[in-house]
């Protein structure tokens, strides 16, 4: 298979990382994982939200549209921990609907975000990984991040209510949809397959695939 760049979309807690790594290991691809502890504002994000939205915001993107960069001139195949998508189409967009984010912070956001969009190539391919609010959950209390304690389930459901929306418009590149909730890629090794088999699948160009 030729050089491939393919991006982990989903929300959070979803398994984006796990899957990241155990694909990369599987695939002999190179993972590239979310910058999300290196960010400063972060912490004081999830104490006051309408304070630091947009200083977390815009930390993302400009992390994540040099990563974008930096693996689009990788000589080998590489997956991404989080598309640089979802942080305008889900992320900022939910901060600005909730009132987190005033109109004109949002206004430039999206300014930078649409002249990226159009002067970067979109990767080969993006595996949405779905989930339940239960599922979500319970992965963010055991990965035991502190500042995610006290995040609002219906913070979280929000947030998957925009990636249906945002997943349903988006048409850069094959996406790959798989219900995180019914899959255990970590316990079951045989899910793992067959996420495997499904994104070489995608990478080689057939549509219909079928979990059980």
């Amino acid at each position: 298979m030729s050089k491939r760049f393919v991006a982990v979309a989903g929300n959070i807690g979803v398994g984006k990382s796990t899957l990241t790594q155990l694909l990369a290991k599987l695939l002999a691809w190179e993972p590239f994982f979310e910058a999300v502890d290196a960010n400063p504002y972060l912490a004081d994000f999830y104490q006051d939200m309408p304070q630091w939205a947009f200083h977390s915001q815009i930390f993302f993107l400009a992390r994540r549209l040099r990563h974008h960069h930096e693996l689009l001139g990788r000589p080998h195949s590489v997956i991404q921990d989080r598309s640089v998508y979802e942080d305008a189409e889900v992320f900022a967009r939910n901060l600005y609907e909730q009132g987190s984010m005033v109109e004109r912070d949002y206004r430039l956001y999206c300014e930078l975000y649409e002249t990226m969009c159009n002067v970067l190539p979109p990767p080969d391919l993006v595996i949405y990984l779905k989930a339940d609010i239960p599922t979500l959950l319970q992965r963010i209390s055991l990965r035991g991040r502190s500042y995610e304690r006290q995040i609002d389930p219906a913070y979280l459901t929000r947030l998957n209510t925009l990636y249906d929306g945002w997943i349903d418009n988006f048409n850069l590149c094959p996406v790959l949809t798989i219900q995180a909730s019914s899959l255990d890629f970590v316990e079951h090794p045989q899910h793992l397959q067959l996420i495997q088999q499904a994104v070489q699948q995608k990478l080689a160009g057939k549509d219909i695939i079928i979990f059980p």
